[in-house]
């Protein structure tokens, strides 16, 4: 009776290769303990992070961008800055806007910040600004009724500026080991030095 030893013998390996890299990658993952005592034995599962930087880097990327309010001035907004709001789960992202145009004598500076949560889209693997929530636009030079004009704007201006831009792009090596056992990014948790996205079963 004919054996197949070596082919068995190469599915085990190729096996346990795979189960060794996902538990290297599920630790590897993992924030280190801020007390400097051991984390549990237990694993919460495979993790990915992404951090404070590269989310900055990604946003630069989209920015300077310009918007006109037709025959009143144009609003130019420099790269923003992002802050981290891990008890919120949410991102701050606050740049500076230039106001000039033929209402205005002269150009003003003044600053324009929203937040927003963060979502997963799993046909170009990309975390993106999701539910922005606009927070205020500031002109310390302006007339209040001008900064009032532009406040109307605030909501549509958020949308626009950061409506689903995309933070993070995951290549498909970072996807490899999940895709082997059936798993896909699911949860996106914000902490204070960036990103950890959990993974969830894909749907059947």
């Amino acid at each position: 009776m004919r054996h197949n030893t070596p082919a068995l013998s190469h599915k085990l390996w190729v096996a346990a290769v795979l189960c060794a890299g996902l538990l290297g990658w599920t630790h590897a993952a993992q924030p280190a303990p801020q007390d400097g005592t051991e984390t549990e034995a237990k694993s919460p599962g495979p993790r990915y992070t992404v951090s404070a930087a590269q989310l900055q880097r990604s946003v630069a990327a989209r920015f300077p961008l310009r918007y006109p309010v037709p025959g009143v001035l144009s609003l130019d907004l420099q790269v923003p800055q992002l802050r981290l709001l891990p008890e919120h789960n949410r991102i701050s992202a606050e740049m500076v806007a230039n106001a000039a145009g033929p209402a205005l004598n002269r150009s003003h500076n003044g600053t324009f910040e929203i937040s927003f949560a963060l979502r997963y889209e799993a046909s170009d693997r990309s975390i993106r600004a999701h539910q922005l929530r606009f927070k205020r636009l500031q002109f310390p030079t302006l007339q209040p009724g001008v900064v009032d004009m532009l406040n109307t704007y605030g909501p549509a201006l958020a949308q626009q500026s950061m409506l689903e831009v995309v933070l993070h792009q995951l290549r498909p090596q970072d996807l490899a080991l999940a895709d082997v056992v059936g798993l896909q990014p699911g949860n996106i948790t914000v902490t204070d030095a960036g990103l950890v996205i959990g993974f969830v079963p894909k749907p059947l």
